[in-house]
């Protein structure tokens, strides 16, 4: 085994593969870029070394600076990860010719991946099931169209040495063939620099089902089991579980032999991943095989007990195969997702800053989590925006997506946006649940994961007020706290007093009144009753208009999230909106505005009577407006506040007789 070991990569893999060595006994050293000096992965590492700047190509792509610090470093061997250098054969030779152990396949095998095309051809010849299509050398607008008619529509025209969904359109009709050519050989030859494509039957709505396999350097090669990854956006995958729901034992022991099959076409060494497509009726062909470790690998380690990592550095170190096929276990069921700084509102836009605030589950025999970054830390625009890994095991599926909600309702973060919501959007779907979705079901239905920034869940609103008026109680005399009352609120009075939220941009104004014990929220969509309220170890439980519940609470200095079971809602606090709603210690008279804002319009005027709800005036602030509402039955005594008007927090803007 190795003494020394550097990981040329950065994040969460990085830090996978420090925990790994570390137990081994392994001293590590990292590498890092000028955005990454402070990251985990340096932190964790016995020793750093800096390579370049910001930009992938200015850093975890120079395989000269990495192998220049591994020499001098006393690495005997490089680790690449996935992602960067992990599949560039000309880096692996590079390694193997300056004397060190690439942890990976050999560059030969990669170089018979290298091309769709090549490896369809190789497979095909070893017996494998392939789509059919064409993979000619002749790329001519006329051939390619012939062939096109050949094989049948739909087809899908795909780059010959792309991948991640680039360079590739799909095609049902002769006459659409030649524009989505033209289109799909510009687009490859600007991502991969070359524009040569292939062409295959388009599977309709198809799974993705990957094997895990792993070769040694003695002709042994086994498979670890299968992953499902049909859930994907745009061809990436998004929940990615084992075993699959969808396999027959039958199918599953036919695609498991055929990616050995695979892996022994190409004299495959140390972990791979061979990726099939699959049809309705349980047809399967071969896609391609990833010649690195998977991101959704601890799906396969959960459910067999096995460190893959382990048995990439063993098998790079000359060991042979650990366990033979038949000694594989197979133990309960494991899901993984992803969280991501990413906005599934803006079309999943990434997202950067500062993680003001992270929460992630405690690690459990049921949860893992996986990351490459703690609060404090910034997730930067110039690599892939993933925060973390969440992964979860169980005896059976059921209960695997039970641990994953459980999992998803603890997490918390502050800072850029993330994909939180549509994941627990995503678990709770029929077509999750019930295991029938396919590679394209996202893309034909993403209405149905993302929210609707308008609607705010009414029985959560009212919950977040009363845990924030919890909060203010709670405090002790002199907390900052911006949940801390400061108005004459006290036991057996009845002031109102409002509360100012934000949602996604939007201003939520709640009024709270009533004693400690009894109280009256009014919100959005009417008054709800609440009583009995007690906040212990961040949990909230209630009546509500006689109907008890339990909701979890994560709050913090400005933050409150309430999550019922079932969905979250997220909301910051409004810095300067801690005034009374329209009430001071003489009773509910006054109409107060919440913050610093402009008067838009007066809809009353003085002596006209009112009704407790109505709009008085409106104000606009954040960009917002916002209506402000009377607290009571009454008359108008005063306004004193005009359209145009810029006003002050607390400012009182109208009185009732």
């Amino acid at each position: 085994m190795f003494d020394t070991l550097l990981i040329a990569n950065r994040g969460e893999i990085a830090c996978r593969i420090i925990r790994t060595a570390r137990r081994l006994g392994i001293r590590t050293i990292a590498v890092y870029s000028e955005a990454d000096a402070d990251a985990q992965h340096v932190r964790l590492a016995d020793a750093a070394y800096p390579i370049g700047g910001p930009r992938p190509q200015d850093s975890y792509l120079r395989g000269d600076a990495i192998l220049e610090v591994a020499r001098n470093s006393g690495a005997q061997a490089i680790h690449p990860g996935y992602g960067f250098l992990s599949e560039n054969a000309d880096f692996a030779d590079a390694v193997e010719a300056a004397g060190l152990t690439f942890v990976g396949p050999s560059s030969a095998s990669m170089r018979k991946m290298g091309s769709k095309a090549g490896a369809k051809d190789l497979m095909a010849a070893a017996g494998v099931p392939v789509v059919p299509g064409y993979t000619g050398e002749d790329q001519s607008p006329a051939t390619l169209a012939r062939e096109a008619a050949r094989i049948g529509f739909p087809l899908m025209i795909k780059a010959a040495h792309g991948g991640g969904g680039k360079g590739m359109r799909i095609v049902r009709t002769l006459e659409e063939f030649i524009p989505n050519l033209e289109s799909c050989q510009r687009e490859a030859k600007n991502a991969f620099g070359r524009d040569r494509v292939l062409l295959e039957r388009y599977i309709e709505s198809p799974r993705h089902i990957e094997i895990q396999v792993f070769g040694d350097r003695h002709g042994g090669v086994i498979h670890l089991n299968e992953r499902e990854c049909s859930a994907q956006r745009r061809y990436q995958k998004v929940f990615e579980e084992s075993p699959s729901p969808f396999l027959t034992p039958e199918l599953r022991a036919a695609m498991g032999e055929a990616a050995v099959l695979a892996a022994r076409a190409i004299d495959y060494a140390n972990a791979g991943t061979v990726e099939f497509i699959v049809d309705p009726a349980g047809h399967f062909y071969f896609m391609e095989i990833n010649t690195r470790l998977q991101v959704e690998h601890p799906v396969t380690e959960l459910t067999t007990g096995l460190d893959l990592v382990e048995w990439q550095l063993r098998i790079a170190a000359g060991d042979p195969l650990p366990l033979a096929q038949d000694e594989v276990p197979r133990i309960g069921h494991a899901i993984e997702v992803r969280l991501y700084a990413e906005d599934p509102d803006a079309g999943f836009l990434p997202a950067s800053g500062m993680l003001r605030t992270l929460r992630l589950p405690p690690p459990s025999a049921h949860v893992r989590v996986d990351s490459g970054v703690v609060e404090g830390d910034t997730v930067t625009i110039f690599y892939d925006p993933m925060i973390a890994k969440l992964i979860v095991w169980d005896q059976d599926r059921p209960r695997a997506l039970a641990r994953l909600r459980e999992a998803l309702a603890q997490c918390r973060i502050v800072g850029p946006k993330s994909n939180i919501e549509f994941l627990e959007r995503l678990v709770r779907h029929p077509a999750i649940v019930d295991a029938t979705i396919d590679t394209g079901y996202l893309d034909r239905h993403l209405e149905e994961f993302v929210s609707s920034a308008d609607v705010v869940p009414p029985a959560r609103l009212v919950a977040a007020a009363a845990v924030a008026r919890l909060l203010g109680e709670a405090a002790p005399a002199g907390d900052p706290s911006p949940w801390t009352a400061n108005d004459s609120w006290r036991l057996g009075a009845s002031p109102a007093r409002m509360l100012m939220f934000e949602h996604r941009g939007q201003p939520l104004p709640v009024t709270v009144s009533g004693a400690a014990d009894d109280r009256v929220v009014h919100g959005p969509s009417g008054a709800v009753a609440v009583a009995g309220a007690r906040l212990v170890d961040g949990v909230l439980s209630a009546r509500f208009d006689d109907s008890a519940a339990r909701i979890a609470v994560i709050a913090g200095p400005d933050h409150i999230v309430v999550h019922d079971g079932q969905a979250r809602l997220d909301l910051r606090h409004i810095a300067g909106a801690r005034r009374s709603a329209g009430a001071d210690a003489a009773g509910d008279d006054r109409v107060r505005a919440p913050m610093p804002g402009r008067i838009v319009a007066v809809q009353v005027a003085a002596g006209d009577t009112v009704v407790a709800g109505q709009p008085l005036l409106v104000m606009e602030a954040m960009k917002m407006e916002l209506a402000l509402k009377a607290p009571r039955d009454g008359s108008v005594a005063e306004i004193r506040a005009v359209a145009g008007e810029f006003v002050d927090a607390d400012a009182v803007l109208a009185v009732l007789g």
